[in-house]
């Protein structure tokens, strides 16, 4: 091959150097881990309530506030599970999750629901979902979690409806 034929070759990129410095084998210290407050998982999340609005027999009505995320999923999953072990433990026993205040929920939401609804119903329980968004709703359609929970319109919907509540949306 003469120089004419020859592939020209390009000029590879220089990989940075690398150099040890003193102290740079120890791991940086991990930063503190903020404060818990005092009112428990609902607060731990910030910008996230869940509270119970009101309670009838073994069903409870639980207000849900704010977005919920990967931020907050785990808070959501914990509180519900929580508050469904207050409810008395004669019969089945139903909360209604509120969604009337809830303007955003993504995919670990929907997670931390299912996580909450499974250990919920392993003990008898169940999840009913109220005043749940549009496009909140196209999501739990498009992933077939309209067929694991109950969603009505209102919250109020819940306590006309005789017997365990029917998907009415």
């Amino acid at each position: 091959m003469t120089e004419e034929t020859r592939p020209v070759r390009r000029a590879g990129r220089r990989v940075p150097e690398v150099r040890c410095r003193a102290g740079a084998g120890t791991p940086p210290a991990a930063p503190p881990a903020p404060p818990v407050p005092a009112g428990g998982p609902a607060e731990a999340a910030a910008g996230l309530a869940v509270e119970v609005a009101r309670v009838r027999g073994a069903t409870a009505v639980v207000t849900v506030a704010g977005e919920i995320d990967l931020r907050t999923a785990g808070a959501l999953r914990d509180r519900l599970v929580e508050l469904h072990g207050r409810l008395p433990a004669a019969g089945p026993r139903r909360l209604v999750a509120d969604f009337t205040a809830v303007p955003f929920c993504d995919a670990a939401g929907l997670g931390a629901l299912v996580a909450a609804r499974n250990q919920i119903a392993a003990d008898g329980g169940e999840i009913v979902l109220a005043g749940v968004r549009p496009a909140q709703l196209r999501l739990l359609r498009i992933t077939g979690l309209h067929r694991l929970f109950a969603v009505h319109a209102a919250a109020d919907d819940v306590w006309a409806a005789p017997g365990p509540p029917a998907a009415s949306r």
